[in-house]
């Protein structure tokens, strides 16, 4: 059988990301440029000027990306781009960018939702085995979702208010900490202990998610402790807040598994980076008989790879597209 190789692009945020996917499963070249740097100065993501970079350095990134796997456009069976969710400046570079390759060199374009990228980022670690369930946790969302076969999403549950991701940030940022503070929340809580009383974020039947009690509950306890005169222990905050995420993720998750009757779960996300998230879910997986996959690091933040190997699958689900592809900035996984 032929193989079939796809360029991927990925610009919903402030990562311009090209790569070349061989059969849905092999990386042959990715090529991200980071624009975390300039954000940083202004304490989080600025729509205007990561549009703006992305203008800048689309092109060079795709010429990059074909230099490293040696290879042309003639080489290339199809596109794949993110079209949706993420910042509409932000995706309108990449789906342009895309429709014009599509109709330059006459291949076919296929649309990708962002999650799906996240989800099919595993199956650069290992093929996936249905049904499974997938985790997906992200700046932006957090999510369950169950899976019979390849490109069939359905919902079992979601955050209700703050994506897991954003509230490590808001955390970080009221404990004093850099943008991007997610990461740093995780490494700052293996310096600390759990010591001070947190809620654990909707602890019910449900498989929904709610992040911004626990958020509040942080503010809160911030703003007593500077009130009383009392010295604010960032790693003991940074412990005990991780602590409560990881329990009701891990939770609700195996709860599901469980119900569902899988034996398959994978974590997506920029969040699924988090070593709290990881150490926790490889001791119940390996307790329980899961099989546990999570991407390598580098495929967890936004990257073309991802977005080139969902392409591979949605291609053969029939998703297809014009080169009049819109960019859509809320769009549901559930509706493609």
């Amino acid at each position: 059988m032929k193989d079939t190789y796809i360029l991927g692009i990925e610009t919903s945020c402030d990562e311009t990301s090209v790569s070349i996917v061989k059969n849905g499963c092999e990386e042959i070249s990715t090529v991200v440029l980071s624009q975390m740097d300039t954000h940083a100065n202004y304490g989080g993501v600025v729509p205007e000027i990561a549009s703006r970079m992305h203008v800048e350095n689309i092109t060079l990134v795709i010429e990059e990306c074909l230099k490293k796997a040696n290879m042309t456009m003639n080489d290339i069976d199809k596109i794949a781009v993110t079209y949706g969710p993420g910042l509409i400046g932000c995706l309108l570079i990449g789906v342009e960018t895309a429709a014009t390759l599509s109709y330059i060199y006459n291949k076919p374009l296929i649309p990708v939702h962002h999650i799906a990228g996240h989800i099919y980022a595993n199956n650069l670690v290992s093929k996936m085995e249905f049904p499974l369930i997938a985790l997906v946790v992200s700046g932006g969302h957090t999510e369950l979702i169950y899976m019979e076969d390849h490109y069939t999403f359905k919902r079992i549950g979601g955050t209700l208010d703050d994506a897991v991701g954003e509230c490590y940030d808001k955390v970080a940022r009221v404990i004093g900490l850099p943008y991007p503070g997610g990461p740093l929340v995780d490494k700052l809580s293996y310096e600390g202990k759990d010591t001070y009383s947190l809620p654990l974020p909707l602890d019910d039947d449900s498989y929904n998610f709610s992040f911004s009690g626990i958020k509040s509950a942080v503010i809160n306890l911030v703003h007593n402790e500077s009130q009383r005169g009392n010295e604010i222990r960032k790693e003991d905050i940074a412990c005990s807040f991780q602590n409560r995420v990881v329990e009701i993720l891990s939770k609700k998750t195996m709860r599901a598994l469980k119900e569902y009757k899988v034996k398959n779960l994978i974590i997506a996300g920029g969040v699924s980076a988090n070593s709290g998230i990881r150490n926790k879910f490889t001791e119940l997986c390996k307790k329980k008989g899961i099989k546990l996959t999570i991407p390598n690091i580098k495929y967890c933040t936004d990257n073309a790879a991802m977005i080139a190997v969902a392409g591979y699958f949605a291609d053969k689900a029939g998703k297809v597209a014009g080169i009049d592809l819109q960019a859509k900035a809320n769009t549901s996984l559930f509706e493609i």
